[in-house]
């Protein structure tokens, strides 16, 4: 690893510049459904609760390998991990333009899940080129190709209407086998990065005895996963509740998609400057507030008035729906960073390890609320119930948060952080 006062080589901004394409690709394929999904749904003649399991297939996959590739990526190098991943993608993707059983698509959208696990990959490979003050930075850039599922989101529409669902699998395989080699080219190995380790896959889960993996495990599956889940579920919530087509709906859907993958890099250099813990507290904060308002169901209600009754309609508009959701997407950005800028700074011999353990929790998290989300909808038929169980969700973390962190800072003395006036006073 660099040291901190060390120039950082440019062989570290190759790798970093070539690692985050390829998870932006990664990104890009393991959303596929959420595009692709809509027209199957109709095709295959599937309820929410189907289509909602459909979408996590991949999901599924992609968060079970995220510990073991986050272990092999210590022992055996980013490089070699990465390439094979990348690799063994290709032909699953291709083979989905030929699928035609709802089972086909479950099962190939079990390998395709693969894509997924390149997080865990990517993230300590990246960390290691860097100094420790610069680590926040290097994950939070590489982070940013969850910016994948905006660009799935222009994309796929594109590609649907040029030529049907089937056409996206076959262009996807294409961009994916460029990406191996392009990545091949672009990265580097360095044997001062391994980390040699006898340590098995059930030893590691060990880690999670651990109160503070847990809490990290609990904030991630809000900022990773309730993005993952939404990203897969926004394009059919557009199109049933405000009656849109997919190509717009895919559009307005990417206005919480992309910030939420772009502004991670800004999210890891904030984590840098604040810290982890200032940044993922406010995080929660700005996700309750959204949350709260998204809940809210579209409602008619009746008034006796002295003139009669009067009848009232309260729901978020189109417009404000998706300004809220750009918010929440900036918001979870941040997170995505800042909780990850925790394990570099707690865990700095062991990042591999740990980020796939909280990788995996942030991916279980993606897999288990697409289905409850199409779970809620069929048992209530409220499409907001999928915003009232995230709402709940940041309820708990808030509540954890505070207790294990806020409540122990002290607020005013000696060892009391500096407010930003204090700080410009003391200039």
């Amino acid at each position: 690893m660099a040291t901190a006062n060390a120039p950082i080589p440019r062989q570290a901004w190759s790798v970093l510049i070539v690692s985050t394409i390829a998870f932006t690709v990664c990104f890009m394929v393991w959303m596929m459904f959420g595009v692709i999904g809509i027209p199957l749904k109709k095709t295959l003649g599937l309820n929410a609760t189907e289509f909602g399991l459909l979408t996590a297939m991949p999901v599924l996959s992609g968060s079970l390998v995220r510990v073991p590739l986050g272990i092999w990526t210590d022992k055996y190098g980013g490089r070699i991990v990465m390439t094979a991943l990348l690799a063994a993608t290709v032909p699953a993707i291709w083979l989905m333009a030929y699928a035609t059983a709802y089972w086909h698509f479950l099962a190939i959208g079990l390998v395709l899940g693969l894509a997924g696990g390149s997080f865990s990959v990517g993230t300590p490979y990246v960390a290691r080129w860097f100094p420790k003050s610069r680590q926040g930075m290097a994950m939070g850039v590489y982070g940013a190709g969850n910016s994948g599922s905006a660009v799935n989101k222009f994309l796929a529409p594109a590609l649907l209407l040029a030529g049907g669902w089937t056409l996206v699998p076959k262009v996807y395989a294409a961009v994916m086998l460029g990406t191996v080699i392009l990545f091949w080219f672009g990265s580097s190995s360095d044997p001062k990065h391994l980390v040699p380790s006898h340590t098995k896959f059930s030893d590691q889960l060990k880690m999670l005895k651990d109160p503070k993996v847990l809490k990290y495990c609990q904030y991630y599956s809000i900022v990773f996963g309730g993005y993952v889940a939404l990203a897969l579920w926004m394009v059919q919530y557009y199109v049933g509740e405000f009656g849109l087509s997919i190509q717009t709906a895919a559009l307005l859907a990417a206005c919480f998609s992309l910030p939420g993958g772009v502004l991670r890099a800004f999210g890891g250099i904030l984590s840098d400057k604040f810290g982890a813990h200032q940044v993922t507290w406010w995080v929660l904060w700005v996700s309750w507030i959204c949350l709260f308002l998204l809940s809210y169901p579209q409602t008619d209600f009746t008034i006796l008035t002295v003139n009669g009754p009067k009848t009232f309609h309260v729901g978020l508009n189109v417009y404000t729906f998706t300004a809220l959701m750009f918010v929440l997407g900036i918001a979870w950005a941040f997170g995505k960073a800042s909780v990850f800028k925790y394990i570099g700074n707690d865990y700095p011999d062991n990042i591999g390890t740990v980020s796939g353990i909280v990788g995996l929790a942030g991916g279980l998290g993606g897999f288990v609320l697409p289905i409850m989300f199409g779970a809620l909808m069929d048992l209530t038929g409220i499409r907001s119930s999928a915003f009232m169980l995230m709402y709940g969700v940041v309820w708990v973390s808030l509540i954890w948060m505070y207790w294990t962190e806020v409540r122990k800072t002290e607020m005013m003395g000696q060892n009391a952080p500096a407010s930003p006036m204090s700080r410009s006073f003391a200039r």
